[in-house]
C-alpha cells in the first residue's frame, strides 16, 4: 500500500490514548501528516497521555488539538481548518465495567460524539472514515470464532451497546450521504502504552512489586489478546482502502485463557503471581474470539505477533524509565 500524495492530513481522534497514540506514530513513520484530537478525559492521568505523544510532538508533521468530540463548534472548526483526507475515530469513553456506572455519559460520548464527527465529515469533503468499534458488541457467546455476520443485538454492557449503536449511526451516513465508513471491531488490545486499568498491565504492575492480583471468576475466561501494532496495522490498511461500508474484525484470531496470560507474565517477569479469586464481574463476557478472514481478504490483514513475543515487549516497555 502506498500513501496518497494528494490527500490531506489524517485526523486521529483519541490521539493521546493507548491505541490512538500508537496509530499516530505509525502514520507519521509512513509519511502522513497527522492531526490529533483529544479531550484528555480524566479516566487516567493526563501526564501519561502526554508521554504517549512525546515522540509525535517532535514531528513537524503532527499537530495536536485539544477538544471534545461532542462539541459541534470545536469539531466544525477542526474540520474547516484541517481539510482531512481520512478520519480515524478512536475517541470514546472506554471500559465495560465503568460503563455500568455511567451509562448516560457513555451514550453521550460514544454515540452523540460519533454523530457529530460524521456530520462534520459529510460537510467537509466526505473523507474516508474508520471507526474503532469493539468485540464487546458480540455479547455473551458460547461458540466461536465470532464473524461479522453474527447477530449482535444483545449486548451485555452499556459500553457494548454504545459501540453497536455507533456502527448503526455510521451506516446511515453511508446510506444517506455516500460516506465511506469501515467499522473495525477491535479485540482485546495489549502492548506498550496499555491503559492502567486493563488486565495485563494491572497484573504486571502488581506482580512486579509482589502484590496480589485479582482474577474475576475462575480464570478460564477466554480473550483474543491482540498486540497493539497488529491492530494498528489493520487500522492503517482500513484507512488506505475504500470499502464503501464495511464491518471487519481486527483481532489475533485465537483465544487464550486469562490464567495462561498470567503464566506468560510470570515467565517474563521472573516472579510468581499471588492470586485473589473474586466473583465474576457484571458486564464481562466469558470469551472473545475473532474470525479475521474477512479483514484478511479485504485488507490483507495478517497479525504477526505471538502472545509470547508481545508479552515480552510489553514487559520491556513497562520496565523503561518513562519519567
Amino acid at each position: 500500500m502506498t500513501r496518497d500524495e494528494g490527500a490531506g492530513p489524517i485526523l486521529v481522534t483519541g490521539a493521546a490514548g493507548f491505541i490512538g497514540s500508537t496509530l499516530v506514530d505509525r502514520l507519521l513513520a509512513d509519511g502522513y501528516e497527522v492531526v490529533g484530537f483529544d479531550s484528555f478525559d480524566p479516566y487516567y492521568a493526563e501526564a501519561e497521555k502526554r508521554r504517549n505523544l512525546r515522540a509525535a510532538s517532535r514531528s513537524p508533521a503532527f499537530r495536536l488539538v485539544r477538544g471534545d468530540i461532542r462539541d459541534p463548534g470545536a469539531v466544525e472548526a477542526l474540520f474547516a481548518e484541517g481539510r482531512f483526507g481520512k478520519v480515524a475515530h478512536l475517541a470514546a469513553l472506554a471500559g465495560v465495567r465503568p460503563s455500568l456506572e455511567r451509562p448516560a455519559a457513555y451514550a453521550d460520548v460514544n454515540v452523540v460524539g460519533t454523530a457529530v464527527l460524521l456530520e462534520a465529515a459529510v460537510r467537509h469533503g466526505k473523507p474516508g472514515f474508520v471507526f474503532a468499534s469493539s468485540s464487546s458488541v458480540y455479547g455473551e457467546r458460547s461458540d466461536g470464532p465470532f464473524r461479522e455476520c453474527d447477530p449482535v443485538e444483545r449486548p451485555v454492557s452499556p459500553y457494548a451497546a454504545t459501540k453497536r449503536a455507533a456502527e448503526l449511526v455510521a451506516h446511515t451516513f453511508h446510506s444517506a450521504h455516500g460516506l465511506s465508513v469501515t467499522c473495525a471491531r477491535l479485540f482485546t488490545a495489549y502492548g506498550p502504552r496499555q491503559r492502567p486499568d486493563l488486565a495485563i498491565r494491572t497484573f504486571a504492575e502488581r506482580m512486579r512489586v509482589g502484590a496480589p492480583i485479582s482474577i474475576f471468576g475462575d480464570g478460564s475466561s477466554l480473550r483474543d489478546f491482540t498486540y497493539v501494532d497488529d491492530l494498528v496495522d489493520g487500522l492503517v490498511r482500513a484507512l488506505e482502502t475504500d470499502l464503501g461500508f464495511a464491518i471487519l474484525n481486527l483481532g489475533a484470531g485465537r483465544k487464550v485463557a486469562v490464567v495462561e496470560v498470567v503464566k506468560l507474565l510470570e515467565a517474563a517477569l521472573g516472579t510468581t503471581a499471588e492470586v485473589e479469586w473474586l466473583a465474576p464481574q457484571r458486564g464481562d463476557v466469558r470469551r472473545t474470539w475473532a474470525d479475521i478472514s474477512a479483514a484478511g481478504d479485504a485488507l490483507g490483514y495478517a497479525p504477526r505477533t505471538s502472545l509470547e513475543d508481545g508479552i515480552a515487549r510489553f514487559v520491556a516497555w513497562l520496565s523503561e524509565d518513562r519519567g
